[in-house]
């Protein structure tokens, strides 16, 4: 596919390019806490363009993709608590664990279908989140300090802020871009394909579960990695971050930016968490305020903020 000189594309750009030279702005400034926010924005982002993965282009509405995040977190701080610190060791941990337990809950759920899809994929991330409450060892409901981050032997330091920054928005980066091949692919197609019309495909000739698997898997090991770098930003993992309103927040920053577009979960997620801090800034009632704006998008924005300027480029 050959890109386009749209007014999305124009806007996926600057977004690009302001997240690039965020590090500049906050060191002229001073403004530290900016970095520290749109590095966790960053990280949320990639966690939010993995769940577009299957539900925007697979048509899968997973509730329960934040177990991924926990998973992610946990590994990296079960690891560092039993005195693991290499990164190298820890993050591949952290995405084979997510690999596995998406491998585990897709075979399972993709056995059904709408609602009862949405509800087992909860009801997993649910098992999660009490499993992950009953390990004392490791903190149980009160969670898990991270004493030292990842170490990748003076490769990268993730003490660092900017360089940590540099490091979540490389991985941002290339997420969409490993998304954007695999969309554009024979598999991508396919995938999409059976979103529109499963039974047209099955009588092609193409094993639907295999390939919704394989898509499922693939979106659960990245959010792995959103997992394992948010652990490193917080130095702290808890259940609570697979809990079940955390897969609500990523679904509304998929559904906010625009589902099935590329850059829409980052544009939604930069927009989502942006809203949320200057409201609760404002107010401690700041959600009565973000709801309503969230269902006039929803409402009277068909296809999320790049459905909007899609609308726009076309006059």
């Amino acid at each position: 596919m050959k890109p386009s000189l749209t007014v999305q594309t124009i806007a996926a750009a600057a977004l690009v390019a302001a997240l690039l030279l965020l590090p500049a702005y906050s060191s002229l400034t001073g403004n530290i806490f900016i970095l520290t926010l749109f590095t966790r924005i960053v990280i949320l982002a990639l966690a939010a363009v993995s769940l577009n993965l299957i539900m925007g282009y697979g048509g899968m509405m997973s509730f329960g993709h934040a177990a991924y995040l926990g998973i992610g977190g946990y590994a990296i701080g079960i690891l560092a608590q039993e005195g693991i610190g290499s990164g190298y060791a820890q993050f591949a941990v952290a995405l084979a664990a997510s690999a596995v337990f998406a491998l585990v809950i897709g075979a399972l759920s993709l056995r059904t279908r709408g609602v009862y899809f949405i509800m087992i994929t909860l009801a997993f991330a649910q098992m999660a989140y009490y499993v992950a409450s009953g390990l004392a060892r490791y903190g149980g409901d009160d969670g898990l300090t991270i004493y030292k981050r990842s170490d990748f032997g003076g490769l990268i330091n993730l003490s660092d802020r900017v360089q940590f920054y540099y490091l979540c928005l490389a991985c941002l980066l290339a997420v969409v871009f490993l998304i954007w091949r695999i969309v554009n692919s024979r598999f991508g197609l396919v995938v999409q394909g059976l979103r529109s019309n499963e039974q047209r495909m099955q009588a092609i000739g193409f094993a639907s579960k295999r390939y919704k698997l394989v898509c499922f898997v693939i979106a659960g090991t990245l959010c792995g990695l959103a997992g394992a770098l948010l652990a490193n930003n917080t130095d702290f993992v808890s259940p609570a971050v697979m809990y079940w309103t955390r897969s609500g927040d990523l679904m509304v920053m998929v559904i906010l930016g625009g589902m099935g577009t590329l850059f829409g979960p980052v544009v939604g997620a930069v927009v989502y968490l942006v809203l949320e801090e200057l409201l609760s800034q404002l107010t401690e009632y700041w959600a009565l305020i973000m709801g309503p704006l969230l269902l006039l998008v929803v409402l009277f924005g068909r296809g999320g903020i790049m459905g909007l300027l899609g609308r726009l480029n076309r006059g």
